[in-house]
């Protein structure tokens, strides 16, 4: 199988460095976006198998740049991180149109499992 390519996109530099090696390490192609506008400008030159992306960031929200990215690639698996417990958050971010969610603190395995996932249904499709 073709190495997974993914977007990782988080506006804590630690988080996403420490998810870039974590993926790499696993044989996973990692791009990273500080913000939902450099996700989106990276989206429009790049394919990519699945997204994992944070929900509290500056500017656009997560779940409002799922949206943006599905009205581009409406089958584009998005794994959405959500903080603080937020278990509804990450019921909503299903009801619209993520692949899945994760809590944070992460688990990395856990991730890497949905990670997965998402790029076999997309390479799939």
């Amino acid at each position: 199988m073709d190495t997974i390519k993914i977007l990782l996109v988080d506006d804590e530099a630690d988080f996403r460095d420490i998810m870039a090696a974590f993926f790499t390490r696993r044989k996973m192609a990692c791009h990273t976006a500080s913000c939902c506008l450099e996700a989106l400008d990276l989206l429009g030159r790049e394919q990519f198998d699945a997204v994992v992306m944070d929900v509290v960031m500056p500017g656009m929200d997560g779940l409002a740049c799922m949206k943006e990215m599905h009205g581009v690639i409406p089958e584009l698996p998005v794994i959405i991180l959500t903080g603080n417990a937020s278990l509804n958050t990450g019921i909503m971010s299903m009801k619209q149109g993520a692949f899945d969610f994760c809590l944070k603190p992460v688990d990395m395995q856990e991730l890497f499992e949905k990670v997965l996932l998402a790029g076999e249904k997309r390479r799939a499709a």
